[in-house]
C-alpha cells in the first residue's frame, strides 16, 4: 500500500504519453492524406497540358481559400463535444456534434451556390485568360458540390475527435484518397472529361467520405436518443464561436498573403524559392498540427471533467513534445538545406535563395512547435475570442517587419533570408508571446460543460 502513490506518480507520464500518441499519430496520417487530394488532381491533370494544369491550379487557389476559412467547423465542434464527454454528458456531446453538422450543411449550400454563380468573375479577377480561364471556370464550378461535402467532413471529423477518436478519420481519409485517384483516372482519361472529370471525381470521393461521417453521427444520435433535427440555439452558439475562429484563421491567411506580396517584388527567383520554402514549412506543420489536434480533444475533455491540474499537466507535456520535435526537425532541416533545392529545380539562384530561407526556417522550428501546441490547447479550451484578438495583434506586429524588409530594397539571397526571418522568427515569436501569456494565466481554464 505505501508504494501505490509513488507507483501511480511514476505511471502518470507514461499514461499521458500514450493518450497523446493515441490521438496524435492517426491525426498526423489524416492531415497528410488531405493535401494528397490536390496533389493527385494536379498529377492527373498535368498530363493533359499546361493550360489544363494552370486552370486547375488557379481554381484550386480560390477553392482552398474558402475551405481554409471554414476549418473552424472542425475546431469549434471538437472542444464542444470533448467538454461534454469530459462532463459525462454523451447526449449533450452528440447534440453539439449534430449542430456542427447542420451548420456545415447550411454554410456549404450557401457557399456552393455562390461559388457556382461567381466562378467566372472570380477566375477573371485572378487574371486568367483564354484556355486557362475556361478550364479554371469548369474545374471551380464542378468542384462546388464537393465543397458542401468538405464542410460536412470538417464537422464530422470534429465530432469524432471530440469523442477521442482520430483513427476513423485516418481510415476515411485514406479510403477517400484511393477512391479519388480511381475516379479521376476513369473520368479524365477513360471518359475524356478533362478537368471537369477531375472536379467531378473529387466531389464524388468527398461525398463518399461525408456520407461515412453522417451515418456515424446519425447512429450515435439514435442510439443515445438524441434528435437529428437542428437546435437553432446550438447552431447560433456554434456560429458565434466559429466566427472568432474564422477571424483567427483569416489573420493567418493575411500574414501569408502579405509575405507573398513582398517576395513577389523581389523577383521571380526569390518567389520560386519562397514557394518551395513555404511548402516545406507547411509539410512540417502537419506533424505539429497532429499534436495540436490531440491538445484540442484532450484539453476539452479534461476541462469538461473539471480537472484543471490534469489539463495543466497535459499542456506541459505537449509543449515539451512540440518544442522538442521542433528542435529535431530544425536540425534535420538545417543539415538538408544545401541539398534540398536539387529535389525541386536545377536553377542555381533558386538553390542559393532556398538554402538561406531553410536555415532561417530551421532556427524557428522550436518556436513553431511551441506555438502550434498552445494554439491547439486554447482551441480545445474554447478560448476562441482571445485567439482571434491575439491574431490581430500578431498581424499588427508583423506588418511593420514586412514593411521594413520591403523598404530595404533588398533582393536575392539576403532579401529572402530577411523576409523569412520576419516570418519564421518575428511573426512566430509574436504568436508565441501572445499564446504563452494566455496559457500562463487561468482565464482560459473554464471548467465544466456550459
Amino acid at each position: 500500500m505505501p508504494h501505490q502513490p509513488a507507483q501511480a506518480a511514476a505511471e502518470a507520464p507514461t499514461r499521458h504519453a500514450r493518450e497523446i500518441l493515441r490521438l496524435a499519430v492517426p491525426a498526423f496520417g489524416a492531415l497528410i492524406a488531405e493535401p494528397l487530394f490536390l496533389l493527385a488532381d494536379s498529377a492527373i491533370v498535368g498530363h493533359l497540358g499546361v493550360a489544363q494544369l494552370a486552370g486547375v491550379g488557379l481554381a484550386s487557389a480560390v477553392l482552398h481559400t474558402a475551405v481554409g476559412l471554414m476549418v473552424f467547423l472542425a475546431y469549434s465542434t471538437t472542444p464542444a463535444v470533448a467538454r461534454a464527454i469530459g462532463d459525462g454528458q454523451l447526449a449533450k456531446a452528440l447534440a453539439a456534434g449534430r449542430d456542427g453538422v447542420w451548420l456545415a450543411l447550411l454554410l456549404g449550400a450557401v457557399l456552393a451556390a455562390a461559388g457556382f454563380a461567381a466562378a467566372e468573375p472570380l477566375v477573371t479577377l485572378m487574371g486568367a485568360e483564354g484556355e486557362v480561364r475556361t478550364f479554371a471556370v469548369d474545374y471551380l464550378r464542378w468542384s462546388m458540390p464537393g465543397l458542401v461535402a468538405m464542410l460536412l467532413i470538417f464537422a464530422g471529423t470534429g465530432v469524432l475527435r471530440g469523442l477521442q477518436d482520430t483513427r476513423t478519420p485516418l481510415v476515411v481519409a485514406t479510403a477517400g484518397f484511393a477512391l479519388n485517384i480511381a475516379l479521376n483516372l476513369w473520368l479524365v482519361y477513360g471518359l475524356g472529361w478533362s478537368v471537369t472529370g477531375s472536379a467531378v471525381g473529387t466531389s464524388i470521393a468527398q461525398w463518399a467520405m461525408a456520407a461515412v461521417y453522417l451515418v456515424m453521427v446519425q447512429r450515435y444520435a439514435v442510439r443515445n436518443g438524441v434528435s437529428l433535427l437542428p437546435d437553432w440555439h446550438g447552431i447560433r452558439t456554434m456560429t458565434r464561436i466559429g466566427s472568432w475562429l474564422m477571424l483567427r484563421t483569416l489573420s493567418l491567411r493575411i500574414a501569408i498573403l502579405a509575405t507573398v506580396l513582398v517576395v513577389t517584388a523581389q523577383g521571380a527567383v526569390n518567389l520560386a524559392a519562397h514557394q518551395l520554402a513555404m511548402t516545406i514549412f507547411s509539410f512540417l506543420a502537419f506533424a505539429l498540427d497532429a499534436l495540436a489536434i490531440a491538445a484540442q480533444a484532450l484539453i476539452g475533455k479534461e476541462l469538461g471533467a473539471s480537472n484543471p491540474a490534469r489539463a495543466r499537466l497535459l499542456t506541459r507535456t505537449m509543449i515539451r513534445w512540440g518544442a522538442g520535435f521542433g528542435v529535431i526537425t530544425g536540425l534535420v532541416l538545417a543539415a538538408a538545406a544545401p541539398w534540398a533545392g536539387a529535389l525541386f529545380t536545377s536553377d542555381p539562384g533558386v538553390h542559393s535563395a532556398l538554402t538561406s530561407a531553410l536555415w532561417v526556417l530551421a532556427a524557428g522550428q522550436p518556436v513553431a512547435g511551441y506555438v502550434f501546441v498552445l494554439d491547439g490547447v486554447l482551441i480545445g479550451a474554447g478560448d476562441a475570442k482571445y485567439l482571434a484578438l491575439a491574431g490581430l495583434v500578431n498581424l499588427a506586429v508583423y506588418v511593420p517587419l514586412l514593411l521594413a524588409v520591403s523598404g530595404s530594397g533588398m533582393s536575392g539571397t539576403a532579401g529572402l533570408m530577411w523576409l523569412w526571418a520576419a516570418f519564421a522568427l518575428g511573426y512566430m515569436a509574436a504568436r508565441a508571446v501572445t499564446l504563452g501569456v494566455r496559457a500562463r494565466s487561468d482565464r482560459w481554464m473554464v471548467l465544466g460543460s456550459p
